[in-house]
């Protein structure tokens, strides 16, 4: 028995889940089954280990719902989102949406004075080391895609949710990359241009990058509407939603250009929830605009949906802890 933890910027969610019976290869080949999961708002006062106090909370009551034992638990695997930093050698987070102190968006901080809050030592302390695995959430989703959805067999490869944020886990010949504090992948923060000046400062500080301009928490500072609302009336083509839609899938289209151009990827699969809920207005948009650059590059790379859906979040912790991810 696993157990998921999706941390998040507005939720933490844990599962519990039962892999595959070993020699069934049916099984073996489909994702772990759940069979519980709870969340709660991530939490975003209190002392700086408040958030890493949560998620053992939440873990220990969705043991107990179930009556199971934390420590009959074969592993622990940790999505969490970033970026990540490392004090004396263990992972913390300092994510602009939970800390405080780091906020450089427009809008209201966070309530509080955190510039990174520690994730690793105090769950290996609670948990064990050899339990735990933990990795940033766009990294996570490309294991499990890569495992169990739409990127299996495929060697060149990534995973780009577009959600509140954007997030990218990277996959070149192989090899799923890491960074010197596992923050590759962090292509939400890239530029992609100021529009016409009015750009809203995204949380990490920045103008003008993707999650600032396309990134569903953005839209209402600059573009006064919401993703729901505004991607619901381009879908029923009204003029004005339907041109802001297809900007919004030109700045997309660059981001995913600037990541076949510089990894030469043959595949990329698309999550999150803006572009789940919207993908049948979104997914020929965005083919439509890689297409148009640089062909040599460009020709024959797939833009696909996850293969695993809106599940992809919880199936991304648990990826962590499969031998084949």
């Amino acid at each position: 028995m696993h157990a998921g933890i999706d941390i998040g910027g507005t939720k933490v969610a844990v599962c519990l889940a039962r892999a595959g019976t070993p020699g069934d290869e049916a099984v073996e080949n489909a994702p772990p089954a759940i069979f519980h999961r709870i969340a709660e708002p991530t939490v975003k006062t209190g002392a700086a280990d408040a958030l890493a106090q949560q998620v053992l909370q939440l873990l220990q009551r969705a043991c107990a719902e179930q009556g199971v034992s934390v420590d009959a638990l074969a592993g622990v695997g940790v999505s969490s989102c970033g970026p990540f930093v490392r004090r004396a050698g263990c992972i913390e987070v300092a994510n602009p949406n939970i800390c405080g102190a780091l906020s450089g968006a427009d809008g209201v901080a966070a309530p509080n004075d955190w510039t990174q809050v520690p994730l690793q030592a105090p769950l290996r302390d609670a948990l064990g080391a050899a339990r735990l695995r933990i990795a940033n959430d766009a990294v996570a989703a490309l294991a499990a895609e890569r495992r169990w959805g739409a990127l299996q067999g495929v060697t060149d490869c990534a995973y780009v949710t577009w959600s509140t944020g954007v997030g990218v886990g990277l996959c070149v010949d192989g090899r799923v990359l890491g960074g010197k504090n596992g923050n590759a992948g962090h292509a939400g923060h890239s530029f992609v241009g100021d529009v016409a000046g009015v750009a809203p400062a995204c949380g990490c500080g920045n103008r003008g990058d993707v999650e600032s301009l396309a990134g569903g928490g953005s839209l209402r500072d600059w573009l006064g509407v919401d993703a729901p609302t505004l991607l619901a009336a381009a879908q029923r083509g009204e003029p004005q939603a339907l041109r802001q839609a297809q900007l919004l899938c030109r700045l997309m289209g660059r981001l995913l250009y600037n990541l076949v151009a510089t990894l030469d990827l043959a595949r990329i699969s698309l999550g999150g929830s803006v572009f789940l809920h919207h993908q049948a207005l979104l997914l020929p948009l965005l083919r439509r605009e890689l297409a148009q650059h640089f062909a040599a590059l460009t020709q024959g790379v797939e833009v696909v949906p996850a293969g695993l859906g809106a599940q992809v979040g919880d199936y991304a912790a648990l990826a962590l802890l499969d031998a084949a991810a």
